[in-house]
């Protein structure tokens, strides 16, 4: 692809953007805190939102505030969510030229499924804050665009109303509940709704520090609800998921193991991922225990304040399960360039959150297909300019400075 075409293509991205960007916003996004003031976009958006974050403020002027300071925030001081966008800036990228780069094969291969390119939607919990469709918007939005969605058990709409309505491909995670017999009956719901993988989140067995949420009293809007878990609550989870045991929760089981794991994978039918592991050595050990793949996250920065960031701790993950299994990454991606990155650090595919979330609330389903799409063409350019025709042709010789 030239530069010509490379243009025309973000160029079809964003012609229909103000279709969508003058609409009003919905009652389900009216209902707590004003949105704050607006964040003016650079000049050059005039026609619409040209990077990824280019979303969040037009995302920000159309949902409450707390839903902004919800899907914005992280843990603690928010040191790791800085820092997972300063890691990616740090490497730097080594070109090579007179390459023939006439086609761009983006093709990935992972558990047996086909991918269009190495990109995924990351499980993120109650899209109707952002949204009035909420999860239905996002599964549209992902089927259009041709990528993964991976469903959240936060979701606040069911996982059989997902996929019956939407069409796109699915994974789904999983947190682990302290009723084993309702998690068993959670994941055989989500297979037989058709989701082609499972992602067991293993780094929140607790409720973590979150101030934003705190400050911004963070709350369910009255009858928003998870969707996937009403079986099984015995309360209302207006102030989120917590109790008042602390840092406990009544839909978080902080006596998940390594056995558990191994009980879910004795009757799970799809692959078993396990999402949230930084250390090398959990990352050794999920190989050696037969886990099906590894998502390297820190959760999106929102869990345990001053970890590394996911593409620092990525290359020791690599080391650890020795090509055994397939790992992926989340956590800062907000740029082609930020994919090619990780895929020459080994990650066959990353996901991303925030930036499909500000879609979302943007535009809905369209929000989400354009944000998918102009990171897809970034990736593309990106690939043709350090002279890569293919996945397998990116590896650590592309990075400067390593």
């Amino acid at each position: 692809m030239n530069r010509r075409e490379i243009l025309a293509a973000m160029a079809a991205y964003l012609g229909a953007w103000p279709a969508f960007t003058s609409a009003p916003r919905g009652a389900a996004q009216r209902r707590n805190a004003k949105p704050q003031k607006a964040r003016e976009l650079p000049a050059a958006t005039d026609a619409g939102p040209v990077t990824l974050a280019d979303f969040e403020p037009a995302a920000q002027r159309r949902i409450s505030r707390m839903a902004y300071d919800y899907v914005a925030g992280g843990s603690g001081d928010e040191i790791t969510l800085r820092r997972n966008r300063t890691a990616f800036d740090d490497l730097l990228l080594k070109p090579r030229v007179l390459r023939d780069v006439s086609r761009i094969d983006m093709r990935a291969e992972i558990f047996g499924q086909a991918f269009e390119f190495p990109i995924l939607l990351a499980p993120t919990a109650y899209h109707k804050l952002l949204h009035p469709e909420g999860e239905l918007a996002t599964a549209r939005g992902a089927a259009a665009a041709g990528v993964t969605f991976t469903v959240s058990s936060f979701a606040t709409t069911a996982i059989e109303k997902i996929s019956a309505a939407a069409g796109a491909r699915l994974w789904f995670q999983l947190y682990v509940q302290p009723d084993r017999a309702f998690t068993k009956d959670l994941v055989q719901r989500a297979e037989a709704a058709g989701c082609r993988a499972l992602c067991i989140t293993v780094d929140t067995p607790v409720n973590p520090t979150r101030d934003r949420e705190s400050r911004s009293n963070f709350a369910l809007p009255s009858g928003m609800e998870l969707e996937n878990l009403k079986p099984i609550l015995k309360k209302s989870l207006r102030t989120g998921h917590r109790s008042t045991a602390g840092i406990y929760a009544e839909v978080l089981d902080p006596k998940l193991t390594w056995e558990t794991v191994s009980w879910i994978r004795s009757f799970a039918r799809v692959p078993v991922l396990l999402k949230g592991i930084l250390a090398a050595e959990d990352a050794r050990i999920a190989a050696e225990q037969g886990a099906s793949g590894i998502i390297v996250s820190n959760h999106g920065a929102r869990n345990l304040d001053t970890v590394p960031a996911t593409i620092e701790a990525l290359p020791a993950v690599i080391e650890a399960v020795e090509g055994r299994i397939p790992v992926l990454m989340d956590g800062g991606v907000r740029r082609g360039t930020d994919v090619v990155k990780a895929l020459a650090l080994g990650a066959r595919a990353v996901l991303i959150g925030r930036p499909y979330l500000w879609g979302l609330g943007a535009g809905g389903a369209q929000g989400v297909e354009r944000v998918v799409g102009i990171l897809r063409t970034e990736l593309e350019a990106a690939m043709a300019l350090c002279g890569t025709r293919t996945l397998q042709e990116i590896n650590r010789g592309l990075l400067w400075n390593l």
